[in-house]
Formats: structure tokens, sequence, C-alpha cells
């Protein structure tokens, strides 16, 4: 199975903008879709984007719309999180995921990276 693990997480302050990585070994992401969630703390894990294997369709939450982006590039098994205007709220661990199809809930992927700390604070 692939193992995931992301990166690119730290302290950064409000308005910032951060990009994660997502990287994959012991396999490849091809034709996983893949997922990124948070989770911030005392909080469920909630869904942030998806994309597809192929990389031509893309889903955000609605609080990620206008916000994020997601890609990948399938030759370096990544995927990438691009966050703009980040907010004290978007604090969190950051994970990236593969699944069969691209969806909305943790139970959709099967393999799931250990997280990325991302702090948005001044």
């Amino acid at each position: 199975q692939v193992q995931l693990e992301e990166s690119g997480g730290g302290l950064v302050q409000p308005g910032d903008s951060l990009r994660l990585s997502c990287t994959a070994s012991g396999g490849t992401f091809s034709p996983y879709a893949m997922g990124w969630f948070r989770q911030a703390p005392g909080k469920e894990r909630e869904f942030v984007g998806t994309i597809s294997w192929r990389g031509g369709v893309t889903y955000y939450s609605e609080f990620a719309e206008g916000r994020v982006t997601i890609s990948r590039d399938i030759a370096r098994n990544s995927m990438y999180l691009r966050i703009h205007s980040l907010k004290p709220e978007d604090t969190g661990v950051y994970y990236c995921a593969a699944g069969r199809r691209v969806g909305y809930v943790v139970e959709d992927y099967d393999a799931w990276g250990q997280g990325t700390q991302v702090t948005v604070s001044s």
C-alpha cells in the first residue's frame, strides 16, 4: 500500500500563503484520487479538497473555495495544497489521503499520511 508523507507546515502569520506537499512512497499515486483534510484541536477531521488521479477534476469545501488550490504531479508522485489569505481558524493538522475515487469524507480514503501542523498566529 502506498505510504504518504506531508511536508511544508509551520508557523505563519494571518494573511500569509502556504504550500503543503504530499509525497507517495512504496507505490504510486495512480490511479488514486487524492484529498486533503485538516483537524483542529478538539474537532473532527474536516474535508478541505480533493483531486482526481489525472488532476482534471477538483472539488473544494465551502470554506476553501477561492482560497485553496490543489494540484498534483503524477511524475513526481506528489500532490500540493496552496492556501492563500491564511486565518487563525485555519490552524490545525493537515493530512493528505489517497482513495479509489474523489470523495468528501474520511471513509472515502484508504491511505493517510501522518499530517503536518499549520499554525496561523501573529
